[in-house]
């Protein structure tokens, strides 16, 4: 099998939290030793995994980035396929809420909507298998540590698993910018699917068929839109402002 090398003390460190088994080794430049390092060392320690140290212009061969002076060797990254959405599904309690990017391609945006989406208590990111960025290097780096965490899923058919999931009982909300409905005028407390679309061209036509609602972000500037990933955190973080406040006013 064949590994990849991890970079950036955050990505590495959650590696070793969560997936320890899948770090074969980790790569310190030399004269790294202060605290985090040497927490990541001792977590490295705890879990039998092999520590060296290179030369950071050597590690700057290694990888495309700012490695931080941390980089590891893994097996390669896991992504999820359809069935698991069924499986995380069934042992949720409460309104689930789900991420889906339909085509986002860039894959500094993947990252950091994985982070966002995690910071936001979605269940899962759900991408197309095609025309899709997926989890590489740049994006665990980017995810400071989310794509260890939260699962990436990618499906064949976006449009035929978003009708399943409304099957289950999960709405469906698109973002689009001719929308006339506010992102902060929907109600996102029940179980919500919230659609981002790819950079510069939104939702696919199929993909907008399938939405119960659509919503855009009001804009009080001069631009026009945000990125995608920027959005992507408002879109979230309404949608766990909303929860929130639900929560407080059942107790």
């Amino acid at each position: 099998m064949s590994l990849e090398k991890i970079y950036g003390v955050h990505a590495v460190e959650a590696l070793l939290r969560h997936h320890p088994k899948r770090v074969k080794q980790v790569w310190l430049a030399e004269g790294r030793s202060e605290p985090r390092v040497q927490a990541l060392v001792e977590l490295a320690t705890q879990n039998k995994v092999a520590i060296g140290q290179a030369e950071r212009r050597e590690m700057d061969v290694w990888v495309e980035g700012v490695h931080q002076g941390v980089v590891a060797d893994v097996s390669p990254s896991q992504v999820w396929g359809e069935a698991m959405l069924d499986e995380l599904l069934d042992r949720t309690e409460g309104a689930p809420l789900l991420l889906v990017l339909d085509g986002v391609t860039d894959p500094h945006n993947l990252g950091a909507c994985l982070r966002s989406a995690d910071a936001a208590g979605a269940l899962a990111v759900i991408v197309p298998k095609d025309k899709s960025a997926t989890l590489t290097p740049v994006v665990r780096k980017v995810a400071c540590g989310a794509a260890e965490v939260i699962p990436l899923v990618a499906v064949t058919n976006l449009a035929r698993t978003l009708e399943k999931l409304q099957q289950r009982g999960l709405w469906v909300v698109g973002t689009a910018g001719e929308a006339e409905v506010s992102i902060y005028d929907q109600d996102l407390t029940g179980p919500t699917i919230l659609i981002m679309g790819a950079e510069g061209k939104g939702m696919r036509r199929l993909t907008r068929e399938h939405c119960d609602y659509l919503v855009h972000l009001p804009m009080a500037g001069s631009v026009s839109s945000l990125n995608v990933s920027v959005a992507t955190g408002v879109c979230l973080f309404e949608a766990r402002r909303q929860r929130g406040v639900k929560s407080k006013t059942k107790k």
